[in-house]
């Protein structure tokens, strides 16, 4: 095939793509658009990082410290005279990072034992569902916290702490989902043809659930984001002198009349982020609902008459 034509055919694949009714719907959400690109803008920042600035992260120079913001430190600089700018963009990697690793694996275990209990019902169903109810009572940041401070304070640590109480609530969606789909005359018709379980569930029930769980995930990265920072500030995740914003922003509050810079940095650049993956979560949640799409359609058309 010539270039030509291979061009041509990437062009209408990406045309295709572009007109997709959920990408379609998205790209008419203001929210949406917003909240993707400030998640694109700080995923980019957090991967191009080090080659935007000629700054070591952890390098001292104690002749520059508590400096203000300025042209060579946009940020300002802090008590043993790193720029925060850098480490705000070091820190990015440590963040979205960690908050990505933590979801993937709550919605892993939540989506495995919600598909369990939701297909297989009975005392399987009655079990699960009663360790995910154990689980609900306990608050979850508190919960995270007794685990973080129990393990010892480490990014690992936070991460596994944070991954074991959250994928309750991904059990719950996909069980619900599930109950509802297994009922479904397709799935049915699957189931009596003989077809083995686990290929009902990956062909048939997995597809037809994703998009609730695509939402939530969505959603749980600023949660995570949150909790990691609040987990640090209170010195149980990421240890000095690595750049994690709430380990800034925990050693920054100790300058805060001098130099307010150091926790305003970290603080702004959590609350970009969990604000970005908020309007996106919200975003998709509108572009995957059903009855939502068919409401737009119908006031589409209303207009249009």
């Amino acid at each position: 095939m010539s270039v030509t034509g291979v061009l041509a055919n990437r062009r209408s694949a990406l045309a295709a793509i572009l007109e997709h009714p959920t990408i379609r719907a998205l790209r008419r959400n203001p929210s949406a658009v917003a909240g993707g690109l400030v998640v694109a803008t700080i995923t980019v920042l957090a991967i191009v990082g080090p080659v935007l600035t000629p700054y070591d992260p952890n390098a001292q120079h104690l002749g520059n410290r508590l400096q203000g913001p300025s042209l060579a430190h946009p940020f300002g600089t802090d008590q043993l005279g790193r720029d925060v700018a850098t480490r705000l963009l070091y820190g990015a990697r440590i963040t979205l990072g960690l908050a990505v690793l933590v979801t993937a694996v709550r919605l892993t275990i939540g989506v495995v034992v919600g598909l369990i209990a939701g297909y297989c019902g009975g005392w399987v169903d009655e079990a699960l569902m009663r360790l995910v109810d154990v689980l609900l009572a306990f608050p979850g940041i508190v919960l995270a916290l007794v685990v973080a401070g129990i393990l010892g304070p480490s990014l690992t640590n936070l991460a596994l702490a944070l991954a074991v109480v959250g994928w309750t609530r991904y059990a719950r969606v996909v069980r619900s989902s599930v109950l509802e789909m297994r009922e479904r005359p397709f799935v049915q018709a699957s189931r009596l043809t003989g077809a083995p379980r686990r290929r009902v569930l990956r062909r048939h029930v997995l597809p037809n659930v994703a998009g609730p769980v695509v939402v939530l995930a969505t959603l749980d990265l600023g949660g995570v984001i949150l909790a990691a920072a609040g987990l640090s500030f209170l010195g149980l995740g990421a240890q000095p002198p690595a750049p994690e914003w709430g380990t800034m922003l925990s050693t920054g509050r100790h300058h805060l009349r001098e130099a307010s810079w150091l926790v305003n940095a970290p603080g702004l650049a959590i609350v970009v982020a969990v604000l970005g993956t908020n309007l996106l979560g919200d975003g998709l949640r509108d572009a995957l609902d059903p009855n939502d799409r068919t409401e737009r359609s119908g006031r589409e058309v209303s207009r249009r008459d």
